[in-house]
Parts: structure tokens; sequence; C-alpha cells
């Protein structure tokens, strides 16, 4: 089957499409043939070598970690979903490989029909770590929170989960993605010099949590927020050094040693608020683009011109 993968560490361009064995579903998984699967914008930084010092690698590094498609393995003890059923899901942490032809998927949850393709592909993802910082910051109804980099591939579902909690979410962003952020619920402003000033402008009784999707911006941010211990960082690898947790999911043996920081409990439960949300229209998954596997380094090209708005998927 296909897989995308790179071998080197280098631009874009080493990211290539190779012909793999299938793996196959084990205890407790299933397999799908895949539609579409998610880019990861982590992925971007090891290819880079970025982390090589912090992120044991071993190449050839098989990228991609949330699905959507077609089961068509069901491994033993597994109930409640055969071959044919629609799905989208996620590997296990350690490994990834969903960018190909067949994904073999630890969690997963029938795919929402007002869902496409593509936006099933880039869901699990951006739900599950949305879902596991929301609640990590105990966002409920009545508080409001500010989203850093509300446009881009989580920050959009981050808004539109907050939402759905009853809470008042204000997102950076361009301007040019205002207009988008009003239609998913959140209050927009800008980032850079001045955040502090305008968010309290918005939010003249203080702000509850703060989550960034962005990086960059820390000491702002724990200023908005009045304390380190209410912003979490999905993106900013000087979390530590600010004392404020950077959330992630990865094995010990992967970005836990880059950022000092152990791996948080998955909020696989986020999936199944995923499927009711999007029953009831609530909750979209905006993809900013969809490129076919053998262009997945066009993928990783537009990830670093950080000019995405929403989730970047490979589709088959």
């Amino acid at each position: 089957m296909r897989a995308v993968q790179f071998s080197e560490y280098g631009p874009p361009g080493v990211v290539h499409v190779a012909e793999v064995e299938e793996p196959h579903a084990g205890p407790g998984k299933i397999r799908i043939a895949v539609r579409a699967s998610g880019f990861s914008t982590g992925e971007t930084y090891i290819r880079s070598g970025m982390l090589r010092d912090v992120v044991p690698t071993t190449f050839p590094y098989r990228t991609g970690f949330d699905a959507a498609g077609v089961v068509d393995e069901v491994g033993d003890g597994v109930t409640g979903v055969r071959p044919g059923d629609e799905v989208f899901g996620m590997t296990a942490p350690a490994a990834r490989g969903a960018n190909a032809d067949y994904a073999v998927l630890a969690a997963w949850a029938p795919k929402p029909a007002a869902w496409s393709w593509a936006e099933a592909g880039g869901a699990a993802g951006s739900v599950e770590t949305a879902t596991r910082v929301l609640d990590r910051l105990a966002v409920g109804a009545g508080h409001t929170v500010l989203v850093q980099g509300a446009a881009g591939a989580v920050g959009t579902v981050a808004v539109q989960l907050a939402v759905a909690r009853g809470a008042t979410v204000i997102g950076t962003a361009g301007e040019h993605n205002h207009d988008f952020l009003r239609s998913l619920g959140a209050e927009p402003t800008t980032y850079g010099t001045g955040l502090v000033e305008r968010v309290r402008a918005l939010a003249p009784d203080g702000v509850d949590a703060v989550f960034d999707c962005a990086g960059g911006a820390l000491p702002d941010l724990i200023a908005v927020a009045g304390d380190k211990a209410r912003v979490v960082t999905i993106a900013d690898f000087a979390a530590a050094a600010h004392g404020v947790h950077m959330s992630h999911g990865a094995p010990a043996d992967e970005t836990g040693a880059a950022v000092g920081a152990a791996a948080d409990p998955l909020a696989l439960h986020g999936l199944g608020i995923a499927i009711d949300l999007a029953a009831q229209g609530r909750l979209r998954v905006p993809v900013a683009a969809a490129f076919p596997l053998a262009e997945a380094a066009a993928a990783h090209e537009l990830s670093e011109s950080r000019r995405a708005r929403g989730r970047i998927v490979l589709v088959n």
C-alpha cells in the first residue's frame, strides 16, 4: 500500500509516498480503508530537524495519526463496529501511519453524516486535543476563554467546543479571519503588541482561561489570565520556562522529552461529544486544504506558511 513518510531531516521535499506493507488490526483495534487523513503540524517540526536533539526519531518516519474511512478489519475483542461501517478516529499514540491507504485505529467513532470525508479525516486529532485542554482548564458555562490562534486546526474546533459548553470565547487571528471567527461563535481580536489591553477591553471582568494554539506569546497570555496555572499551550516549547503547562498526548520517548512534561490522558470521550454536536449542526471541521497523498510535501509547505485556516488534510 501507499504511505507518506520521510527518511531524513530536511525541507518539505523530503516527504514522499512509499510502498509499504499493509498493517492489520490487532486485538482491540480496527483497520480502515482510508478516505482522508489529518496532517499533523507537529510532524513538520520533527521533519525539519528542529527537535532532533530532544525527540528520538527512527527513519523512515511514517506520518499521520488521525483518519476517516471504511472499516475492513475488526480485531479480537472489538464490538459495536463491523466491516463496511464509516468511522473517524486515531491511531495509537506511538503508531502513527494514518497518511496511507490503510490505517489501524485504536480509538474511533461513527462518522457524522453532516461531515464530508475531508472534515472527518481531520476531525479526531483536533477534537481530542481541544477537549483535553478545555477539560484541564475546567472550561464551563459562564466562563470567558481566550483562544490564541483561533483560526488554526485546533483553534477552530476549540472555539466551537467552548461555545457549546456555554463559555464566552475571544479568539485571536489576523483581521482577514475575523468574520470567520464570528461565524464560529467567537469575538475576534488581533494578536501581537497590545494584546493584553485589547482583551481587557473585550472582557473587563477578566478571562478565566487561556488556550494557546499558536505559541510565542506566553508572557502576554499569562498577563491576560492573571495566573500561569490558567494558561495551557499546545504550541510553545518554552512553556516550562514560563511555568505554563504544555499539553500533549505523545509517548514518553517523543514530545514529552522536548517539553519537560508528561503526556496528559487522551480525551477520547471528545469523539462522542463531537458526534452529538455535529448532528445538531454545532460543530464544523474547517478544512484549509485537501491534498492527494502524492502531494504531501505541499501540505507541509502550506503548514509552514502559517496561513492555513482550519485543518490540512490528505485525501485518497
